[in-house]
């Protein structure tokens, strides 16, 4: 890399025209300017200027480094008035989530990007795991996860929480029981389905669940399309876990039959970004939308 200072000596020289003015104008003595102009021109490997006595002509290869340095300088400035210049009303805000979260956060943040054209969104549904490597390595910029981050390499705040639905066709008959009933129903699939369905067996007390190997149920379907994901259940094939939010935002609701068990199923949310990242301003209008949505 050219040494900016040589690099400055270099186009005052050619601007003033004149050894004595450019020592006087960058506060120099003239064989410091010559000293300078020297090292400039060895470590471009050409002869820049060529001196007569008392005056000098620039090259035609001193015109290329002229007006390279010119360019950089005007690119420094750019660069400096980008850095000092936040706009919290502009910019690309970037989130990665499930897609069940997603289908909540969308509309209600599309009112901030009404409200203010310049803010772009750019929010991606993907599973836990594949969020915290997005965020990681600089894909996104902040995601919602669903297991507690390693505080190594995030800087996390819960969110509040999320109700996890077991979710049957309408005129579901559990006579012959729960694991009789599923096993013969089967699973249908999507990204997060195994984590849900894991989770809601745990988490309730609905005893006949807890001695439920779920590994064993039939996967009939597979959908990884958020709003997708219920349409077969409503017309009567098979069965799924997924958040309350979706569920509700399911366009016909009086198709599906919601097992309500003795105690709630939930799992935590949290917001998460890397460690030590500062995020831009526009972000502090961003995610007071994301933590009304659960407050």
């Amino acid at each position: 890399m050219l040494n900016p200072v040589w690099l400055k000596t270099f186009i005052t020289l050619v601007d003033t025209g004149h050894f004595t003015q450019t020592a006087e104008k960058l506060f120099m003595t003239q064989p410091g300017v010559s000293q300078h102009i020297n090292k400039l021109e060895d470590a471009c490997g050409h002869i820049l200027i060529k001196r007569n006595k008392k005056s000098f002509v620039i090259t035609e290869r001193g015109h290329l480094v002229y007006h390279y340095t010119k360019d950089f300088i005007k690119s420094e400035k750019r660069l400096f008035e980008q850095l000092n210049f936040d706009d919290p009303l502009s910019g690309k805000c970037s989130l990665s989530c499930s897609g069940s979260v997603a289908l909540l956060l969308y509309p209600k943040l599309l009112k901030l990007q009404n409200k203010y054209p310049k803010i772009h969104l750019n929010i991606e549904a993907a599973p836990n795991h594949q969020i915290l490597t997005d965020v990681k390595n600089g894909k996104v910029d902040q995601g919602i996860v669903t297991d507690e981050p390693n505080e190594s390499f995030f800087d996390f705040e819960e969110l509040g929480q999320e109700e996890l639905c077991l979710v049957t066709p309408r005129n579901t008959n559990v006579d012959k029981g729960w694991k009789h009933t599923l096993s013969a129903l089967g699973l249908i699939s999507h990204p997060d389905a195994e984590h849900y369905l894991s989770l809601y067996f745990r988490q309730s007390e609905e005893q006949e669940f807890k001695l439920i190997d779920i590994d064993k149920f039939p996967t009939i379907g597979s959908i990884n399309q958020i709003s997708q994901i219920l349409e077969p259940v409503a017309h009567g094939i098979g069965f799924t876990v997924l958040p309350k939010s979706a569920v509700e935002s399911f366009h016909t609701p009086e198709l599906l039959n919601v097992l309500t068990p003795r105690q709630p199923v939930v799992e935590n949310l949290y917001l998460v970004r890397k460690k030590n990242r500062e995020l831009p301003a526009r972000y502090e209008a961003f995610n007071s939308i994301v933590r009304r949505v659960w407050s």
